[in-house]
């Protein structure tokens, strides 16, 4: 497998991709923003950051980068794609999921370890997780309040597209660090090969790092391809 990593002005999470990406065994190369063909590409990711420093809206200004064009297609071809903080704000902006990513309640930068609970495991990205495991994973974001209107928001618990929520650690009490409806902390598009989420699991691969909660979301991509 050879996934892309996107770089966008202001991408500051590219190089922790990258270093999740190889550690499961997958091939990974990074492609400016400006690209306009990624073939040759078996899925892409949108890493964490400031894109365009998050002028106007985070990720509204890299929605329109020549890049995610091809990006597109890849999503509707059935290709894999991961757009993780920035990364998942960008692929609401460009309308690849839907939704957005609001101000945090608390209006600060928070930057913590988080409980997520898997919600689904009949994905590419959660086969190696069980169903209601709570992950223990970072988050560094000011802006990663999911918000849907109530409509969208009915439809994708309907229809099973939250595939990450935010969940304790043991007993604590406030486990939501940004106000997202349903504690909502990643989603799939309709077909299930889009995701994104506000968590980092490439900031979680290894025990160097303080854990390896999210190295499973990337070896079941190899898994998946393997068979």
């Amino acid at each position: 497998m050879k996934w892309a990593i996107v770089r966008f002005p202001g991408s500051n999470c590219d190089e922790d991709a990258r270093f999740a990406l190889e550690k499961a065994g997958i091939r990974a190369e990074f492609v400016w923003h400006t690209a306009q063909d990624l073939r040759g590409f078996d899925g892409v990711f949108l890493p964490g950051g400031f894109s365009y420093g998050d002028y106007l809206r985070a990720g509204a200004l890299a929605a329109k980068s020549p890049v995610m064009a091809e990006v597109r297609r890849f999503a509707q071809e059935g290709r894999y794609v991961i757009g993780v903080c920035n990364g998942f704000q960008v692929l609401t902006e460009a309308g690849l999921l839907p939704g957005a990513l609001l101000a945090n309640l608390n209006l600060h930068f928070t930057c913590k370890e988080v409980g997520v609970r898997v919600e689904r495991t009949d994905l590419p990205f959660t086969r190696l997780y069980r169903q209601g495991q709570v992950l223990r994973l970072p988050i560094a974001h000011a802006e990663g309040r999911y918000y849907a209107d109530p409509e969208t928001l009915k439809r994708l618990e309907g229809e099973g597209q939250v595939v990450f929520r935010y969940a304790p650690l043991g007993e604590e009490a406030h486990y939501n660090p940004n106000g997202s409806l349903n504690d909502i902390a990643g989603i799939v598009n309709e077909r299930g090969n889009v995701l994104g989420m506000m968590p980092h699991p490439e900031r979680a691969v290894d025990p160097i790092l303080g854990g390896e909660d999210g190295l499973p979301l990337f070896l079941g991509l190899v898994q998946e391809v393997a068979g």
